[in-house]
């Protein structure tokens, strides 16, 4: 796909007109208080994954109105001493998989949080182990539109507020000093909801976000996940209304305005799934210190292992208690 959102100085300027709902902080404070009432750890649970240099734990923890949600805790081998944490919210359609595959942050020094996202684990990766027991009216295949005609059923509500009580969960974990979020696609938008409901992050990390300024996603692509809703609405024609006041209240941007710790933003300048200018939408109205890298021949893959590297190096220099970023010589 060539380049088709606005050229990289329209995107730089670029503002949303997506409403803000007049009870959005409302919402949001109520249901966060409601799943405060349960104690947050449920399980902890050592796992021997037959690696020598991390060791990891199989944690449940309260989520949505005290529902169980799994996730992966995983730490340098044998280090007792406090470390900042990274929490991780993955993928659309990918569930935790396996505790061997995703370790680039407990190699890098970190403890690392990897949330399972309730009722995914099934299109690819190593599969989840969190249902989500709560049901839904006629939905388009997939999970954007489930409980999608209000805002107290989505089924964002539960994912958004089981990830903030992951940022909960590894804060009641022994050992752990502050707490960045990280996420990439659906993954970043929920670390980006994260960001506007928790006040004291060390750090965000938000690649390619989904559900920010979804209104103009809407009109830019067709390609999945906003197909799905593009889908449903092919079909509930008198829905327009009530589906996009939903999606308000999930929408990045409104997030992002409320969020005070430093973020990285990255976008593909030629990625259909979440277009670049609903990054930027975002990114232009982030409340704390902020910054976008810009990927200007790449797809919805946007940086990859490149990107992971600045990660690493623009976390360290900010997360209390990361190891020192290395001193880099070149020959003269």
């Amino acid at each position: 796909m060539a380049a088709f959102d606005l050229p990289l100085e329209q995107l730089e300027r670029y503002l949303s007109d997506v409403p803000v709902p007049a009870d959005f902080d409302e919402l949001w404070a109520s249901t966060l208080a409601d799943a405060r009432r349960h104690d947050v750890l449920l399980d902890v649970v050592p796992v021997d994954t037959g690696l020598t240099l991390v060791d990891t734990w199989d944690v449940t923890f309260a989520g949505f109105e005290g529902q169980p949600v799994r996730a992966w805790y995983t730490r340098p081998a044998g280090v007792s001493a406090d470390l900042p944490a990274v929490v991780e919210y993955l993928g659309y359609g990918r569930g935790r998989g396996l505790p061997q595959e995703r370790l680039t942050w407990a190699a890098a020094g970190y403890a690392h949080l990897l949330m399972d996202t309730r009722g995914q684990g099934s299109q690819y990766g190593s599969g989840g182990d969190t249902p989500d027991p709560v049901g839904s009216g006629p939905a388009a295949p997939g999970f954007v539109t489930r409980g999608i005609l209000d805002p107290t059923t989505s089924y964002y509500r539960r994912v958004f507020t089981d990830a903030v009580r992951a940022v909960d969960a590894v804060r009641s974990l022994p050992g752990v000093l502050g707490v960045a979020v990280v996420g990439n696609s659906q993954g970043g938008g929920i670390a980006l909801a994260v960001s506007g409901l928790v006040p004291d992050l060390a750090g965000v990390l938000v690649s390619a976000p989904f559900l920010c300024d979804v209104p103009r996603a809407l009109a830019l692509t067709d390609d999945d996940p906003y197909g799905e809703i593009v889908r449903y609405l092919a079909v509930h024609r008198d829905a327009s209304e009530r589906v996009l006041r939903t999606l308000s209240y999930l929408d990045g941007v409104h997030f992002a305005a409320r969020a005070t710790a430093p973020a990285l933003f990255a976008t593909g300048l030629r990625d259909t799934i979440c277009p670049p200018s609903t990054v930027f939408a975002a990114h232009n109205v982030y409340g704390g210190e902020r910054e976008i890298a810009v990927y200007p021949h790449n797809h919805h893959e946007g940086g990859e292992a490149f990107h992971t590297a600045r990660q690493l190096g623009w976390l360290a220099d900010r997360l209390p208690g990361a190891r020192p970023r290395p001193r880099v010589t070149t020959r003269s």
